[in-house]
């Protein structure tokens, strides 16, 4: 083969493609997570605003993106099927430096989380674990539709918003917060599911047991919608116990809109997921700001 026509071999990440393993559409969730357990504390950010700015870095860019980039390095087989263009099969991160990436994002997390005191840094302990937990063998999490889904929910809304909660106010956050955290963590599986739709040959292929694979994707489906609106009921009636009324008015305006957006979903699972993850997702979220809103007066 001629050298014009031979590949090139980089020695070097791509700084583009390095930007595109740490995935900063992913960073969200666990962002504004974060700003609901700093709002749901009660505590007035003033004089507070550096934590609460750490925190939203610290829960995104820095441990979010450590895990994406552990997840392409674990996952650059399944990629090479399922999204070949992603920057590890590609080529334009060679060799091992996807490993690398990913290690010097677990020792700044660490770092980072560090500087958020002792219950920051608990949690980024516990964040970080949960990242390589989810991703690399032996545990491998995500080998099942059950516990990977369930992880990386707890991982990407329960664990940010109690950390955000538990910064501000340097304790331990109160009962109904935690719950509440919890909740929207559970019902995060069937957002975690619907993610999984992307990759069901390279699942398949792999023997990774994702729900669309195990389920077929319409089971799989209805089965995270149960999954993503059955907490959030449960949201509303204690939002009512707690007299809260018009917040739970709220939530429940927000579930009806992602139950009308499930029924458009459930026509053509696989067609439409990419059309839900980018609507009735939003109102998911919209809803954890509204019941934080609401823990900050109990």
């Amino acid at each position: 083969m001629s050298l014009a026509t031979s590949p090139i071999q980089r020695r070097l990440p791509e700084p583009a493609a390095a930007l595109q393993l740490i995935k900063p559409i992913t960073w969200f969730p666990p962002m504004w997570a974060y700003l609901c357990g700093a709002v749901s504390s009660g505590v007035s950010p003033s004089g507070q605003w550096g934590l609460v700015l750490l925190g939203v870095i610290l829960a995104g860019p820095v441990v979010c993106g450590m895990s994406q980039a552990a997840n392409d390095w674990c996952d650059r087989d399944v990629d090479a099927i399922n999204e070949p263009h992603r920057p590890i099969p590609s080529g334009r991160i060679p060799g091992q430096w996807g490993l690398w990436i990913a290690l010097a994002m677990t020792v700044l997390s660490l770092f980072v989380g560090y500087q958020l005191g002792p219950w920051g840094f608990a949690a980024t302990l516990m964040g970080v674990a949960a990242a390589w937990a989810y991703s690399a063998e032996p545990i491998r999490a995500k080998r099942s539709g059950w516990w990977g889904p369930g992880l990386c929910g707890l991982a990407y809304e329960t664990l940010p918003w109690i950390t955000g909660a538990a910064v501000l106010s340097a304790g331990a956050p109160s009962t109904p917060i935690i719950v509440i955290a919890v909740l929207y963590g559970l019902g995060a599986h069937g957002i975690m599911t619907l993610n999984d739709f992307k990759a069901i040959e390279g699942d398949r292929q792999m023997g990774l047991r994702s729900l669309p694979v195990t389920l077929g994707p319409d089971r799989a489906a209805r089965l995270a919608c149960i999954i993503m609106a059955v907490p959030q009921t449960a949201v509303v009636a204690l939002l009512l116990w707690w007299d809260k009324p018009l917040h739970a008015l709220g939530v429940t305006i927000m579930l009806g809109v992602q139950l009308a957006a499930m029924r458009i979903l459930l026509r053509d699972p696989e067609g439409k997921t990419p059309w839900y993850q980018g609507t009735g997702i939003l109102f998911y979220i919209s809803g954890m700001m509204i019941a934080a809103f609401a823990l900050r007066g109990l």
